[in-house]
């Protein structure tokens, strides 16, 4: 095992993030079977922050524990419960082409022991997760995101099929969790991984291993490095991607990014590999896969890599008839609100005709980096000449300071969709405009 540091700069990590896991098969069966009811409490719960101590944060329990796990297709009758002492909206991250489920613009804000319910189908296939973060800036406690999975209708050729979710929290030294939109002082940073400062991922050799990593992060771009682990990028933000050796073994994620990859283990029984986060100012380690001392799974690992299926997404996209706008990210006189402003007097960013081709074109004016995220279309990032884009899609971009990056989607999403902003600095506030389709 090698103990090279990640040499990554904060330039770096944001370019990576711009730019760019039992049977032999998994099949859909394997999965919880068809939901067609899911019921979310929004409460308080404990969380912990040092061994032998906990605090609380905002959580989203249901009956199903772990990430909620669906198949493609399946229709979910959702209700949410908010126990919480302020008003909240679910945001259900990456889910496209679902009428009435808008944060701020279809859903109102949950009170207080209120109710809200509504009909969401998975459409695509895909990792997502689902938060309430919008009103989150301020807040008593900051809240944390629950994973989702939306299983293919096919087999696929892993043998398990797992989640990473990475969070970062500011802890006071009295153990307090803080909520973002405030000056954090001289709280520590704390990144856990699927809710624990070490994460363990036991593993078999020569076993195939599908690992859904998720940036929860509130405001951290990070960096994920597998040591010494051969690392195959398969979708980026719940969309297929033709499949890429990751450099250095390492994927960048800016906050609310998910990248799904694929570790072919080929170490002996007893080997430890670690799995190491940067955020561009200091290495930790959140994790490692441990390879069992059982015999291998099978004689030697798997040789072939079959692309992920298309979720639909058109495979061209006719720049030259595209409609134009221009956004501009993190400064105060760019039209950004915070969210409890957003009216139905609000202008929108842009209106797009059903079917048309939109360019935008992205300024960050901040001195610190940016994060968009994108609700109701994927995108394309385009290349620097507008004579192509990347072989993958997205909903979330970070930008360098002083950085334009242009984007390129087709409207085929009738509705009004949201669209979000926020620099990388805990004491930002998160900030939003709307887009309409129609």
């Amino acid at each position: 095992m090698t103990n090279s540091p990640l040499a990554l700069t904060r330039r770096t990590l944001l370019a990576g993030a711009g730019g760019a896991l039992i049977a032999p098969w998994l099949t859909r069966a394997t999965f919880a079977q068809a939901v067609t009811s899911l019921e979310l409490q929004a409460k308080t719960g404990p969380l912990i922050v040092r061994p032998g101590t906990s605090s609380e944060a905002g959580t989203l329990h249901s009956a199903q524990k772990g990430p909620l796990r669906f198949n493609r297709g399946d229709e979910i009758d959702v209700q949410i419960v908010n126990q919480l002492p302020g008003p909240i909206v679910l945001n259900c991250r990456g889910i496209n082409a679902v009428s009435g489920i808008a944060p701020l613009l279809d859903r109102k804000p949950v009170a207080t022991g209120a109710k809200d319910s509504f009909k969401l189908t998975m459409r695509s296939a895909g990792t997502s997760y689902v938060d309430m973060r919008l009103l989150g800036d301020g807040a008593n406690l900051p809240s944390q995101v629950r994973s989702m999975v939306v299983q293919e209708t096919d087999p696929l050729e892993v043998d398990r099929d797992e989640v990473l979710l990475v969070e970062d929290f500011r802890i006071t030294a009295d153990g307090k969790l803080l909520a973002p939109g405030v000056d954090p002082k001289d709280a520590a940073v704390m990144f856990l991984a699927n809710r624990k400062a070490l994460h363990d991922i036991p593993v078999k050799t020569n076993e195939r291993l599908r690992l859904r990593l998720i940036n929860g992060c509130q405001r951290s771009v990070v960096a994920l490095k597998f040591e010494d682990q051969d690392v195959r990028v398969m979708a980026i933000d719940g969309q297929p991607a033709e499949p890429f050796p990751a450099r250095n073994n390492q994927v960048v994620l800016a906050p609310g990014t998910r990248i799904d990859v694929f570790l072919d283990i080929a170490k002996p029984a007893g080997t430890v590999t670690q799995i190491l986060l940067h955020d561009g100012k200091e290495i930790r380690r959140i994790g490692q896969l441990v390879t069992l001392k059982d015999p291998p799974l099978r004689a030697a690992p798997m040789q072939t890599v079959t692309p992920l299926p298309s979720n639909g997404l058109p495979l061209q996209i006719d720049l030259k008839s595209a409609m134009r706008s221009d956004l501009n990210l993190g400064a105060p006189d760019t039209g950004w609100i915070r969210p409890l402003d957003l009216a139905a007097s609000t202008a929108p960013a842009f209106k797009a005709k059903p079917g048309r081709p939109v360019v935008l074109t992205l300024n960050n004016k901040a001195s610190t980096p940016a994060v968009l995220q994108m609700h109701g279309h994927h995108f394309r990032l385009l290349d620097k000449l507008d004579d192509g884009w990347k072989p993958f899609w997205l909903d979330t971009l970070a930008l360098d300071p002083g950085q334009t990056q242009r984007i390129a989607f087709v409207a085929h999403n009738p509705g009004r969709w949201l669209i979000e902003s926020f620099t990388t600095d805990w004491a930002s506030p998160r900030l939003v405009r709307w887009y309409e389709v129609g």
